[in-house]
């Protein structure tokens, strides 16, 4: 496995735990269809949020967000409206999220971007 999914993969698994120990309801994990793949699926207070990670050892790249551009959030929203048609959830109140997870050593911090995009 390369660096690179090292790092993504890790970063899912702390924004997994992140959102678990707010007391969010993991639904899924790397739910893939044609249309996209969504990295979690979560729900909370009767809302349910698909949320994209981007894990970033360095700011090389800019800020992890800008990576969710028109065309992710294109594929991001057709494979949840996809799962919520599979999972028959289609009246389900949604919101889009970002969970920015910055690694440095030992060090990891998450910022969770709400509503992103609708």
């Amino acid at each position: 496995m390369s660096d690179y999914l090292k790092i993504g993969s890790f970063g899912e698994e702390i924004a997994t735990q992140y959102l678990e120990n707010r007391e969010y309801n993991i639904l899924a994990r790397n739910f893939k269809c044609a249309q996209g793949e969504i990295d979690i699926v979560a729900s909370k207070n009767n809302e349910i949020i698909f949320c994209e990670v981007k894990t970033r050892s360095n700011q090389n790249y800019g800020e992890p967000i800008d990576s969710v551009n028109r065309t992710k959030q294109s594929h991001i929203w057709h494979a949840a409206e996809y799962y919520l048609y599979k999972n028959n959830l289609i009246n389900s109140f949604v919101r889009f999220d970002v969970l920015e997870v910055y690694v440095n050593g030992a060090r990891v911090e998450i910022n969770q971007v709400k509503n992103v995009f609708s």
